[in-house]
């Protein structure tokens, strides 16, 4: 049988969401009728539209745009297949991360509480990861704003003005327009729940629409000025493709955020996460199979790692597609911030006022209740500690990202391997600890978890040996 943390029985651990908030003096349906509870169960205030939308927000980003270059490097059919098999992969992670999530004590889920049991003794590596990959992240978000802003600027200034007049002088300054979005990022990283992100989410989202209504327009209306299309194959692979596959892997990376939505999910049942998982990641895929398609198809073999540079922006159409890629990215970083502070919360709070795992019956449900939620109350992150975190990470991110103008080498180290970690091998690996002993467990499901976490230890070793490669034989080439 599965330690757990306090957690009541297993019907309460498979239907977290099913708890009623009670206050002092007043009736609790869960405990009865006349009983008053010490302690108040408090429940998720999430819905499903909001948890969809800030998981697609944290699936979906600029590696969108590499995915035309992707489909030409195997052919339309090939590319589309490994678009559908990433994420069906993905989504199977994030299926498990969420079975696992109903083993932890009441909505306090982490990467870091089911490492406590399973692998207690890696709990403190495995959150340090995710925070430093998460961290990375954020940094190249804001490179990738610093990088975009000034020839957004200039492309809408001369639309705007004509080609004849130059924008001022200080708008061309990378550093300047991050310096200015932080002042609208910081109050977003501040807050602590994951949900209050939603409506960021919500225009980071139409954002994507607008940039596939790009991509598909410009198909049938191509641009004066566009780049004549290449060859268009159905099949064709060539050595690009050792290359675009893992932009096609990482493309869905999103599990630092699962265990946030599923707290705050109002009635987390695991049909409602089924519907959050695949809506999210469905809707992730369609994006990612129409702009590949269609970029591929208007530009052929001559596609580029940025699809939405190979159009000319000789039109306000196209530069306010490329402001919308800086609102996509800007609305992901505070998404970025959140796990990142868990997680090194998670560290630093190691050891202290750890609960003991423990097996209940179903006539503990009621005391254990006031044990989970009383240690819930002692693990919230402290309004001041609160406060450093998420000042260290943004001023830390903030300085890294105003005086460095490249981190590809760093990040697709720490993608290569944080990301496939925590997609892969933790999800894998968890949900295989957790069930592997349970006679009545589905050992079909078990051993699919330990499969995912030998796929995710097959794309680590590729990735990672691929980058050590590239490192070599650029130094090689120079």
């Amino acid at each position: 049988m599965v330690q757990t943390y306090g957690v009541a029985s297993p019907s309460a651990a498979s239907d977290h969401g099913h708890r009623i908030e009670t206050r002092s003096g007043e009736s609790s349906a869960l405990l009865g009728e006349d009983a008053t509870p010490k302690k108040v169960l408090r429940d998720g205030h999430a819905n499903i539209v909001s948890s969809v939308s800030n998981l697609a927000n944290t699936i979906i980003g600029s590696g969108m745009l590499t995915f035309p270059l992707a489909l030409a490097s195997a052919g339309i059919l090939p590319g589309m297949l490994t678009c559908v098999f990433s994420g069906s992969v993905a989504a199977f992670g994030l299926y498990l991360l969420s079975l696992c999530a109903t083993h932890t004590p009441h909505r306090r889920s982490s990467f870091f509480a089911v490492s406590k049991l399973t692998f207690p003794n890696a709990a403190i590596f495995f959150d340090t990861a995710i925070a430093i990959k998460c961290f990375g992240v954020s940094i190249s978000y804001l490179i990738i704003i610093k990088s975009l802003m000034p020839n957004v600027v200039a492309s809408l200034y001369h639309d705007l003005t004509g080609p004849d007049i130059n924008p001022p002088d200080w708008t061309m300054s990378g550093r300047v327009w991050i310096s200015l979005f932080m002042v609208f990022l910081i109050p977003l990283c501040f807050l602590r729940h994951l949900d209050s992100l939603r409506h960021t989410s919500y225009v980071a989202l139409f954002s994507v629409g607008y940039l596939v209504l790009i991509v598909i327009v410009c198909y049938f209306h191509p641009p004066k000025g566009s780049t004549s299309p290449g060859e268009i194959h159905w099949i064709h692979f060539t050595p690009n493709f050792v290359s675009t596959f893992p932009v096609q892997v990482f493309a869905f990376t999103c599990a630092q955020n699962l265990f946030p939505i599923f707290n705050e999910l109002y009635s987390n049942n695991q049909e409602r996460m089924n519907i959050v998982i695949g809506s999210a990641i469905g809707s992730a895929t369609v994006t990612y199979e129409i702009i590949a398609v269609f970029g591929y198809l208007t530009f052929g073999t001559k596609v580029g790692a940025n699809i939405i540079a190979m159009y000319p922006s000789t039109s306000l159409f196209i530069a306010v597609g490329q402001l919308a890629i800086v609102i996509l990215v800007l609305f992901s970083y505070p998404l970025q911030v959140h796990p990142c502070r868990n997680c090194l919360d998670n560290v630093l709070h190691f050891g202290k006022h750890e609960p003991q795992a423990k097996i209940t019956t179903e006539g503990e449900d009621e005391e254990e209740d006031e044990i989970v939620d009383e240690d819930h109350a002692a693990h919230d992150i402290s309004p001041m500690k609160h406060t450093i975190l998420t000042a260290g990470i943004i001023a830390g991110g903030f300085t890294i990202a105003y005086f460095v103008d490249d981190l590809r080498l760093v990040l697709s180290f720490v993608g290569s391997t944080g990301s496939t970690t925590i997609s892969f091998i933790l999800p894998g690996l968890f949900y295989w600890k957790l069930t592997r002993d349970d006679p009545s467990g589905n050992k079909l499901l078990t051993r699919g978890a330990l499969a995912l976490a030998i796929y995710g230890c097959c794309i680590f070793v590729f990735c990672l040996s691929f980058n050590i490669y590239q490192v070599f034989h650029g130094q090689g080439s120079a």
